[in-house]
């Protein structure tokens, strides 16, 4: 069957409440672990995964971070209204949005729209001994969110220190529970670093100091990329056919010496998360576009959502190795003096999907019917999604966010 043709249907499984992990367990690593190797399936746990990777290797890690996204005001009338910061929009760059002083401008949604139609909502709090008023006012609408204008009074307090005094954590809603202090730190990956992300690359939460000392003690690489997951990762694939579910778009960076770690390994490399398989195979696709000798922008080389399986990027990639095409991102960036890529990508990856750099992948266990089960199920032969998923429901693995991880191998 054709990709766009995938019926969501086919990718469903029955996921009782009590097998998904409302909270993470007390030690990361202890999470259970299940093996998938060339069909056959075992387990063990989450702290000996050195032991199944090959030396030499290149395991690439995705380190956005998550920001406390969701801002709360209530109106003189006591409306409660929740503001949830999606993207930047002005400025646009993720670093200057964070460094920002006095005012600045997010793509939102809103929660209890109805209640605020025009106006400015406020509230008064303390950052650092320091009272700050934060303003909001609603502009006008951008697709299927709203633009919001802030602005405090302090120009010497950033945006990320006010998000950090005034924000609450965007815990995944099919937790069905209040954001927790303890998330501030238990939905972060211990090596996160780039503000940017509303929810977590969870594949990434299992990783504890002593198992990435463990990684390079096994003689395996290690690099990092950035994605800033979006919302639109929990969006439910509502379409029969998934060529009407629309992919959302986030962003990437990607410094040089990640790119010349990728030549250094032929340009394969064991994805930590769907996040990095997403980043990781775009990165082809922009190589792909970099072939045709035309001068882009970075905003060019974004990646489609159907890019990869139809159109001329599709047709030239027939001619384009992974290893040239992360040679052709670094000739980019030589020519342009830069040291690192920003770019976006779109892409759905669903059977049908021909991976190109991602070799191995440890990943969590995802909801039924969503576009992540797809992208798993593209790596795996011959639709053994099944096996992997009723061997973790039979065998007591806990799944989504916070739940166990798994390690596939086609």
């Amino acid at each position: 069957m054709e990709t766009k043709h995938i019926h969501i249907k086919d990718y469903n499984y029955c996921l009782p409440d009590e097998r998904i992990a409302k909270y993470p367990l007390a030690q990361r690593d202890h999470s259970k672990l299940l093996l998938y190797k060339h069909g056959e399936v075992s387990e063990d746990v989450f702290y000996n995964i050195a032991n199944y990777l090959p030396k030499g290797a290149l395991m690439v890690f995705n380190n956005t971070k998550v920001i406390q996204a969701r801002l709360h005001f209530r109106k003189t009338t006591g409306a409660l209204i929740e503001v949830f910061l999606l993207e930047p929009y002005m400025p646009a760059d993720y670093e200057q949005m964070f460094q920002a002083t006095g005012k600045c401008s997010w793509l939102c949604m809103i929660g209890n729209l109805k209640k605020w139609k025009e106006g400015q909502l406020s509230r008064t709090f303390d950052v650092n001994g320091t009272i700050v008023t934060l303003t909001a006012t609603r502009r006008e609408d951008v697709g299927k969110s709203y633009r919001v204008d802030f602005e405090w009074d302090s120009d010497t307090i950033s945006l990320a220190e006010l998000l950090d005094s005034v924000g609450e954590l965007p815990i995944p809603p099919y937790l069905n529970r209040e954001t927790q202090e303890s998330d501030k730190t238990t939905y972060q990956t211990v090596y996160s670093k780039i503000k940017g992300s509303v929810a977590a690359p969870t594949a990434g939460l299992h990783f504890t100091p002593e198992v990435l000392a463990s990684i390079d003690a096994a003689g395996v690489d290690r690099e990092e990329l950035t994605l800033h997951v979006g919302a639109g990762t929990f969006k439910p694939v509502k379409a029969d056919e998934i060529q009407v579910h629309e992919m959302h778009t986030e962003y990437i960076c990607v410094h040089r010496e990640t790119l010349e770690k990728l030549i250094k390994h032929n340009a394969e490399a064991i994805a930590v998360g769907t996040t990095s398989v997403r980043t990781l195979e775009s990165l082809y696709y922009m190589g792909v576009k970099l072939e045709s000798g035309l001068e882009l922008t970075e905003a060019d080389l974004h990646v489609c959502q159907w890019e990869p399986y139809e159109g001329p990027v599709a047709a030239a990639a027939a001619n384009v190795t992974p290893l040239k095409a992360i040679q052709n991102i670094l000739a980019y960036l030589d020519r342009h003096g830069l040291n690192s890529l920003h770019s976006s990508t779109q892409i759905i990856i669903a059977p049908g999907y021909n991976y190109k750099i991602v070799k191995m992948l440890v990943t969590n266990f995802h909801q039924p019917q969503s576009t992540l089960l797809l992208l798993v199920s593209a790596f795996l032969h011959g639709g053994d999604w099944h096996k992997i998923y009723d061997y973790a429901l039979s065998h007591d693995f806990r799944f989504l966010s916070y739940g166990d991880s798994s390690l596939l191998i086609p």
